[in-house]
C-alpha cells in the first residue's frame, strides 16, 4: 500500500497504510474526514477543523496519520518526554523524535514484539492471528529519573535479534506506570523472551530471523 496524500485548503493529510494498526482514532474522532469502508476517496480534510485533525493525528499511535499544514500553524513537534507504552498482547508504541536505522520517521511508531509481523520492525496486527500473549503490565525495574528526558530516540533492529533503542526513554506499562528509565534498551521482538518486554537472548534458541 502506497502513502496517500489528501490535499485540503488548510491542511494535507498523509496516510501510510503500512504503519496502520487500526487503532481507529481517526475514523471515530473525525468521521466526516476519515470515511471507513467506502469505495473511492476516503480522506476529506476540509470536512473537519484543522486543529481537530492535528489532535487526531497526534493520537494515532502508529504514525500512520500525519499532516502538512498550510495555515501557518506549526508542524508536529517531538514530545517533551520520550515515552514507550507496552500494549497488552501487542506492540510497543513509541512517542519521541524517532530515528530508524539513521533515518527520521516522525514522532510516533508501533513496533512489533510478537515476531510475526510481515512489516518488521512495525506492527501489522499479526499478534492477533498468532495468539501472542504478553502482559502490558511488566514489573518495574530502574525508575530513577534521567538527566534529560527528550532528544532523538535511535531505533536499530539487530539482525535476527532485538530492537536496540538508544536515547532518553521512559518505558511505561499500559496504565502509565513507569517500567524502566534508561538511555539504552534492548527490547524483545521475537516474542519468546521470558523477560518481556526486554530481550533475554531467546531469539537465538528459537532461530528467529529478521533484518
Amino acid at each position: 500500500m502506497s502513502i496517500e496524500r489528501a490535499p485540503g485548503e488548510k491542511i494535507t493529510l498523509i496516510f501510510d497504510g503500512k504503519k496502520c494498526i487500526h487503532a481507529r482514532e481517526c475514523v471515530t474522532g473525525a468521521p466526516k474526514t476519515f470515511l471507513a469502508n467506502v469505495e473511492g476517496p476516503w480522506l476529506h480534510p476540509d470536512e473537519t477543523p484543522v486543529e481537530r485533525l492535528v489532535e487526531i493525528a497526534h493520537r494515532c499511535p502508529s504514525g500512520a496519520v500525519a499532516y502538512e499544514r498550510h495555515d501557518g500553524g506549526p508542524p508536529e513537534a517531538p514530545p517533551p518526554v520520550n515515552i514507550g507504552h507496552v500494549r497488552e498482547n501487542g506492540p510497543i508504541a513509541l512517542h519521541g523524535d524517532l530515528v530508524l536505522n539513521g533515518a527520521a520517521i516522525g514522532c510516533r511508531a508501533t513496533l512489533c514484539r510478537c515476531g510475526a509481523s510481515k512489516n518488521k520492525p512495525y506492527c501489522d496486527g499479526s499478534h492477533v492471528a498468532a495468539g501472542f500473549t504478553a502482559s502490558g503490565e511488566p514489573v518495574s525495574r530502574r525508575i530513577d529519573a534521567l538527566a534529560s528526558r527528550d532528544g532523538p530516540l535511535a531505533i536499530a533492529p539487530q539482525k535476527d535479534g532485538p530492537l536496540k533503542v538508544e536515547g532518553n526513554l521512559e518505558l511505561c506499562a499500559g496504565t502509565g506506570r513507569v517500567v524502566e528509565r534508561a538511555t539504552q534498551m534492548f527490547l524483545c521482538r521475537c516474542g519468546a523472551s521470558k523477560n518481556k518486554p526486554f530481550c533475554d537472548g531467546a531469539h537465538k534458541a528459537i532461530g528467529f530471523v529478521a533484518d
